[in-house]
């Protein structure tokens, strides 16, 4: 069986290439619970056989499954670099992915999101550059780290029994699988878990071999959760990580990636159960609820122009699953913009809002009145008053009336495909806007309740300046403002009077890991803030600032009763010894 391989010999290579979206479904897919084989063997495998020919028989149902579903895979690496003063591997340049999977032709293909700057590097092009010189990677070769094996058959794998043991709260059968002689290129070699009521597998850690002559597959880490009732476990969570594997010319591969999917019921978000929820007695009685009022003034027509824009955008990013639903971590942002807003007497119609991009890099920008800012930017920042920072500076956009182009007002201008998104969208702001902004927000700040812990959000944002060299692709903004713009650095003023960045200082903390702030649900998006005990700093390369690591998530069973967010933690967030940083919650 032969596979896209992950990393393939190639002419020059590509810092930043992103996926394709496809169409959004209509309808949400409807998924089947049960195959007619695990319908009839409810009872407990009895013999180690038994288990091997059940768990083959489920993942032959997950990939019929799989061929229904369009989740979005976003792939964030981190090319590594030993620093010998850390005594630890540190970020040297970044590759970020972003697209959706479909496996409906039984293959796995890959549909890229293109920007202004990477259009023109689709899949034809990719698949062209397969020459000499540098490694290169591929993101099929990521996506298809969801599949344990498109054809998973017990003549292909010898199989060994290894424990059982607890993955989270579900109770698992561990074996080590390997392909036999003569079984074809890119069969899976590894570890697998296997749940012990259906026998689905929800994780398996490995490789692919062997690998053809001119290409390699990377060591993956690959987790499933049970997103559904009735046992359907469904890909979330991948790490990917080389040290040491050598390629052309003796050079040594050294990353860590993270890839993540989502989006697996993307809904009609026009809110179509509205509709189902009218009841119609007779005609005449058919009326429209809303508040009864005469034409709308001239301002008023203005500021209703502007919000359908508004409500244009936001439901066109929330229907291809870019932009989350509303839920508990936008509640968390408002208060914090409330803070800012009350202290200065700010009375701002219409009220704002804000809401969070699901993606990784690192951006904020605003959509008329709502505040947009990305999962990856909440990951990192360290503390309440450097979120208040990246709130505030949005605010003051809003404050100085910088406006939503409101050619969106105009329903066909959403008309486009979605992996068109980030050309046809571009909320970025001029420089001239961006000095103001600046100006606006110190201001706010100043006379808020964050105005004595500055200092952080300072330190902050020399942590970004410092690494934004060897992290191109996570400082990069796709559909709003960046944390730098050329040589200028946003708010750099609170810098002035911040500590001096020192990464070798294991009690300063100027930035978080990713991953360690948010859990997303892959089948709803809906986004949870992760509650996790503080966890001591031993040494400054535990503090691991912007930088990517393995996942450890605490499984659960659909529905159950410890199914929780505090309980699905990435690696845990790491605080210093003696020292408590406070998350943007205030917890």
């Amino acid at each position: 069986m032969d596979r896209s391989p992950v990393v393939v010999i190639a002419l020059f290579l590509v810092c930043c290439a992103t996926f394709m979206l496809a169409q959004t479904p209509a309808q949400a897919p409807q998924l089947s619970t049960r195959d007619a084989a695990s319908q009839q063997a409810s009872a407990a495998a009895a013999t180690f056989d038994q288990v091997i020919d059940r768990t083959i028989e489920r993942e032959h149902f997950f990939m019929a499954q799989m061929k229904q579903l369009h989740p979005l895979v976003e792939t964030y690496l981190q090319n590594l670099k030993e620093d010998k003063e850390l005594n630890a591997p540190v970020p040297v340049s970044d590759v970020y992915f972003l697209g959706r999977l479909d496996l409906s032709s039984g293959e796995t293909d890959d549909r890229t999101f293109s920007s202004p700057t990477t259009s023109g590097l689709g899949k034809r092009m990719l698949s062209k550059l397969k020459n000499v010189y540098s490694m290169r990677f591929m993101p099929l070769g990521f996506a298809q780290m969801v599949i344990l094996d498109q054809d998973f058959q017990r003549k292909y794998y010898d199989f060994t029994f290894v424990r059982r043991e607890f993955l989270g709260e579900i109770k698992c059968i561990v074996i080590d699988v390997a392909p036999k002689k003569d079984a074809g290129n890119g069969r899976f070699l590894g570890r697998i878990w296997i749940e012990d009521q259906d026998y689905n597998i929800v994780r398996f850690n490995g490789t692919y071999y062997p690998h053809p002559r001119s290409s390699y597959y990377l060591h993956f880490d690959s987790w499933r959760q049970n997103l559904r009732p009735g046992g359907v476990w469904l890909p979330s969570l991948i790490y990917s990580e080389e040290s040491d594997l050598k390629y052309k010319l003796g050079q040594t591969l050294n990353y860590k990636a993270q890839t993540r999917l989502w989006g697996y019921n993307l809904k009609d978000f026009r809110r179509n159960s509205e509709f189902t929820e009218i009841t119609v007695d007779a005609p005449q009685a058919v009326q429209d609820e809303s508040k009864k009022a005469q034409d709308a003034s001239p301002i008023e027509a203005q500021r209703a122009w502007e919000r359908q824009a508004e409500i244009n955008v936001i439901d066109r990013l929330q229907q291809i699953g870019l932009l989350a639903p509303e839920g508990e971590i936008d509640k968390v942002l408002q208060t914090v913009v409330n803070n800012v807003m009350v202290t200065n007497n700010l009375d701002i119609q219409p009220e704002i809002h804000c809401r969070v991009l699901l993606t990784t890099p690192l951006e904020s920008f605003t959509i008329g009145h709502t505040i947009v800012v990305s999962r990856g930017m909440i990951d990192v920042l360290p503390d309440e008053a450097s979120l208040a920072m990246i709130l505030t500076h949005e605010l003051a956009h809003i404050a100085l009336g910088h406006r939503l182009n409101t050619k969106m007002a105009f329903n066909d201008r959403m008309f486009f495909p979605d992996e068109r998104t980030f050309e046809r969208m571009d909320f970025a702001r001029d420089r001239g806007e961006e000095e103001a902004a600046d100006k606006k927000a110190i201001e706010l700040l100043n006379n808020s309740p964050y105005k004595d812990k500055l200092s952080n959000a300072g330190l902050f944002l020399k942590a970004v300046q410092a690494r934004a060299p060897q992290l191109k692709n996570l400082i990069r903004a796709h559909l709003g403002d960046s944390l730098l713009n050329g040589d200028a650095t946003r708010m750099s003023s609170l810098m002035t009077a911040s500590p001096q960045f020192d990464p070798k200082k294991a009690d300063q903390i100027a930035a978080l890991p990713l991953g360690g702030r948010v859990k997303v649900d892959p089948w709803t998006e809906q986004l949870e803030l992760i509650k996790t005990k503080p966890v001591a700093i031993t040494a400054a390369a535990d503090k691991m600032p912007f930088e990517v690591t393995p996942f450890f998530p605490f499984l659960t069973r659909f529905g159950s009763a410890s199914a929780s967010p505090n309980k699905a933690a990435p690696a845990a967030t790491p605080t210093p010894e003696k020292t408590a940083t406070a998350s943007p919650s205030g917890q």
